[in-house]
C-alpha cells in the first residue's frame, strides 16, 4: 500500500497542475479514514476523511431512495468554492476542492479519469 501512496499523491498532484481551477483534493476510504491528500495545511484530514464518507453514505442512500440510479457525484457549492465528492472505486473516496467560477465540466473529466486511475491502484 505505501508504494501506491505516492502514486496517488502523484495523481493528486498531476490533476491540480493540468487544471488551474482545482485547489486541493484528498482520497479518504469509503470508511473515513485519509489515504492521503494534497490539502491546505491548516486542513484536517481526518475531519475531511469523516465528512466525505457520511455525506457520500447519506447521498447513496438519497439516490437509491428517489429512484436516481447510481450516485456519480456530489456537487457542494459554497460562496468561496466548491468540493466535489466522487466515489474512486469500491474502496476510496476523491474529495476535489475549486474555485467558486470554475469551468465545472473540465473538472468533471479530470475528475473521472483520476477516479478511475486511484481504483485501479486501490481495488
Amino acid at each position: 500500500m505505501s508504494e501506491n501512496i505516492s502514486d496517488l499523491i502523484e495523481l493528486l498532484r498531476k490533476m491540480e497542475a493540468v487544471n488551474a481551477d482545482i485547489q486541493g483534493s484528498a482520497i479518504v476510504s469509503v470508511q473515513g479514514l485519509p489515504i492521503c491528500s494534497v490539502l491546505a495545511r491548516d486542513v484536517n484530514d481526518g475531519i475531511v476523511s469523516a465528512m466525505s464518507a457520511a455525506i457520500l453514505s447519506v447521498s447513496e442512500r438519497a439516490v437509491e431512495e428517489l429512484a436516481r440510479g447510481n450516485l456519480k457525484r456530489i456537487l457542494i457549492e459554497g460562496v468561496d468554492g466548491i468540493i466535489i465528492l466522487s466515489k474512486a472505486g469500491n474502496n476510496a473516496i476523491l474529495a476535489t476542492l475549486t474555485k467558486a467560477d470554475a469551468s465545472l465540466g473540465m473538472v468533471f473529466l479530470n475528475i473521472q479519469s483520476v477516479s478511475q486511475k486511484i481504483a485501479d491502484l486501490l481495488d
